[in-house]
């Protein structure tokens, strides 16, 4: 029996691995699609038939960011029983997520910004994504006398809020440093809903 190597990445993978490089290095505004086929080694036609325009592709990079920390959060609360204990550990999941992928966050949080309309209501997508994620986790700590009752749908999107502008100072200056935003913020996001766990 052969032992089978790893499957290439597929035309779409590299695209989206090239363009996260060329983006990250020349921004989103001053990157052509012509530098991302070179990066990728395709033809211009591949790019266009996976990617109509640039601001599809850049979208395709938030999804797919976002699928990654999604995914992080699900995979750390799995052995986790419902209640605060799931909402600690999928917040602590999702910073270190972005902990790891400081460049790509940087990129996405933060050239997101200012690119218009498109990029607005994707953002705002995201934002509600998990921002649903966070209620969902609230919603069991509720029912499982965790918390106090309380309106989990304004919690989560204050937390939401929270989280997006210390990670983004953090994403342009590295200050504050991951474990500070950890036994801070996550403290802070606790008591917050009357948790002193």
């Amino acid at each position: 029996m052969t032992e089978q190597s790893p499957e290439p990445p597929s035309t779409r993978e590299r695209i989206l691995d090239a363009a996260m490089n060329i983006f990250s290095a020349k921004g989103f505004h001053d990157t052509k699609l012509d530098e991302i086929v070179a990066e990728a080694s395709i033809s211009k036609g591949s790019i266009y038939f996976h990617f109509p325009n640039k601001e599809k592709l850049f979208i395709a990079l938030v999804d797919q960011f976002a699928d990654v920390i999604e995914r992080r959060a699900r995979e750390a609360i799995e052995d986790e029983a419902p209640g605060m204990d799931r909402v600690r550990v999928a917040l602590e999941a999702v910073l270190e997520t972005f902990a790891k992928y400081r460049r790509p966050a940087k990129l996405l949080l933060v050239q997101a910004v200012g690119l218009g309309a498109v990029f607005e209501r994707k953002r705002m997508e995201v934002t509600d994504r998990f921002a649903l994620l966070i209620q969902t986790y609230l919603d069991e700590a509720v029912a499982d006398g965790s918390i106090a009752p309380v309106n989990t749908h304004i919690v989560a999107h204050a937390w939401m809020g929270a989280i997006y502008s210390v990670v983004i100072q953090w994403v342009y200056t590295g200050e504050p440093s991951r474990d500070e935003i950890l036994h801070t913020l996550l403290p802070l996001l606790l008591k917050s809903v009357g948790y002193q766990g």
